[in-house]
């Protein structure tokens, strides 16, 4: 009988084991840990969108703590929220606790802390406000903007549909394709043009050579040229030509000199009028010899 009892007891004692383990690993799953002493606070929320149990409870992004509870309080149709906060963190009064709702709709708390000496004690409300969230402010500030580009997009997309459907842009479109099939036959005719020219590459290279050998010879003569009119008496020529020109100069002088021979025969007039009446006389001569050659010329007859 006795031992009956003793099986009995150790299969309760280890029921209720398993139980508390069990109850345990779900707190420690949820994230809270039974063992860690926690001073407890709560904070009233008229409304709790996106926060769940467990959910974190930070100051400037540092996690101090946990939501363990969120009852509906129905006397105040407020939401009571229990927060289990580490221990060793006092709250000044005048603190807040605000409600803010992340991108993904899922909500934190934050502790706002108050400078002061005075603290709140363990199971105190403290004040709590909710903030405006990212959708929030979404909804708040681009919609509205969203909302008033709606009617200018309509406008748009009536203006492109317009555009589309313009004849002239489809016959643009045949335009362009073309140009496209232009362009494909020049690259064509640019490629064989290249191939050609890399057929001919070697001719031209021969070609330039041949201009090279030449330009050489050419050169060579010119050097030979240069030698020639270096070795020639271009002093002497010169300086013949010098003594010509002095001559030249000499007679030209004497020339226009009055005074001279040479002078007086070029520049003495009445030299000239006298020539020139001789010759008259000589011409009216010939011409009364040409008419009367009897009185000039007798013939006898023996």
């Amino acid at each position: 009988m006795k031992s009956i009892f003793n099986k009995h007891v150790l299969i309760a004692v280890t029921v209720i084991i398993s139980l508390c383990l069990l109850y345990w690993g779900i707190e420690y799953l949820k994230g809270i840990n039974l063992f860690k002493p926690a001073n407890f606070y709560y904070a009233n929320f008229e409304k709790v969108d996106g926060l769940n149990i467990s959910a974190p409870v930070t100051i400037n992004g540092f996690q101090v703590g946990l939501v363990r509870e969120i009852n509906y309080d129905y006397d105040s149709n407020d939401i009571s929220v229990l927060m289990s906060l580490n221990k060793n963190l006092k709250i000044p009064k005048g603190s807040k606790v605000t409600l803010d709702t992340e991108l993904l709709g899922t909500a934190t708390l934050a502790i706002q802390l108050n400078k002061g000496s005075d603290y709140y004690a363990v199971g105190d409300r403290i004040d709590s406000e909710i903030t405006n969230g990212l959708m929030d402010r979404v909804d708040e500030n681009i919609m509205p903007q969203i909302a008033s580009i709606l009617p200018k997009l309509d406008s748009i997309l009536l203006n492109v549909n317009a555009l589309v459907s313009n004849p002239a842009l489809h016959t643009s479109v045949s335009r362009l394709d073309g140009i496209t099939a232009e362009l494909a036959k020049s690259s064509q005719q640019l490629s064989s043009l290249m191939a050609n020219l890399n057929g001919k590459v070697p001719q031209i290279v021969t070609n330039v050579d041949g201009l090279t050998a030449n330009l050489e010879g050419t050169t060579q003569n010119i050097n030979q040229l240069s030698q020639t009119l270096a070795n020639a008496p271009i002093e002497k020529t010169l300086t013949d030509l010098n003594a010509t020109v002095a001559n030249l100069r000499q007679v030209t002088d004497q020339l226009n000199d009055k005074n001279s021979s040479i002078g007086l025969l070029l520049n003495d007039k009445s030299l000239y009028d006298n020539a020139n009446s001789s010759i008259m006389s000589l011409d009216e001569l010939l011409k009364d010899i040409k008419a009367n050659p009897k009185r000039y010329i007798n013939i006898k007859v023996f």
